[in-house]
């Protein structure tokens, strides 16, 4: 915590917003403990002259659909374009209507409809334009110009059925053996989530790297630490052949 608030107090911010994913698999799993910790920073933060909100968000599988530096940025992108996925957008602006609403701008229970019309317009990805350019970045880089690492590897549905769970320490450790983050085109990209009907053969998830040993250091993880269940789906067989 104090690390977290040390960095906005040097950047002499007043009002903060912050997220708390809690999930299986997450670095907070259950609701207790998470209200202890947002307890704890909002303490923290009257202490620094901070106003501190917390948002305990759902946490349970990856919100949209990647993991890695360049994938995230490429969803990140297409969600400011209008093409992004359901569940990063809600999250977002559920985050940002927040900020919204304790800064004033919008009353209690306004500040989600605000930042939806935001992103629906087209100011945010004006915004974002901004920033990238400040930076030094092409302001006009268009989502599939994003490099994406070139070593891949499909895994796909054994059987038909629903997916029952995604596991988010697998799905991390997958993206960690392929070279993400600092591989910047490693990761992760998830074609189905909890609750979708595959069929046998259907993409589930998609592995980047940027070399051929990191690939294969990603594979040979699936095998120790399965990412994903299908209802119905045949674990292992004992004794093996």
């Amino acid at each position: 915590l104090a690390s977290i608030m040390a960095k906005k107090l040097a950047m002499n911010i007043k009002t903060l917003v912050l997220d708390i994913p809690v999930g299986r698999g997450a670095k907070v799993e259950n609701f207790d403990e998470a209200r202890k910790i947002a307890n704890q920073f909002i303490e923290l933060g009257s202490r620094l002259d901070i106003r501190v909100r917390c948002g305990i968000t759902y946490g349970g599988q990856p919100v949209g659909h990647t993991v890695g530096p360049a994938l995230e940025a490429k969803e990140a992108l297409e969600t400011l374009i209008g093409n992004g996925p359901k569940s990063l957008i809600e999250k977002s602006t559920a985050l940002a209507g927040m900020l919204f609403e304790m800064t004033g701008l919008a009353t209690k229970g306004g500040g989600q409809d605000i930042a939806k019309d935001i992103l629906r317009s087209g100011k945010a990805y004006q915004k974002m334009k901004e920033i990238i350019e400040a930076q030094g970045g092409n302001p006009n880089i268009k989502p599939d110009e994003i490099p994406l690492g070139e070593k891949r590897y499909v895994i796909i549905a054994p059987t038909d059925g629903y997916i029952s769970s995604i596991s988010n320490s697998a799905i991390n450790a997958i993206a960690r053996a392929a070279g993400a983050p600092i591989d910047k085109g490693a990761g992760v990209k998830l074609y189905a989530k909890m609750g979708y009907a595959v069929k046998k053969g259907d993409p589930i998830i998609e592995i980047f790297a940027e070399r051929n040993t990191k690939l294969k250091e990603a594979i040979d993880v699936i095998s120790k630490n399965p990412p994903f269940m299908i209802e119905g789906m045949l674990l292992e067989e004992i004794p093996g052949f």
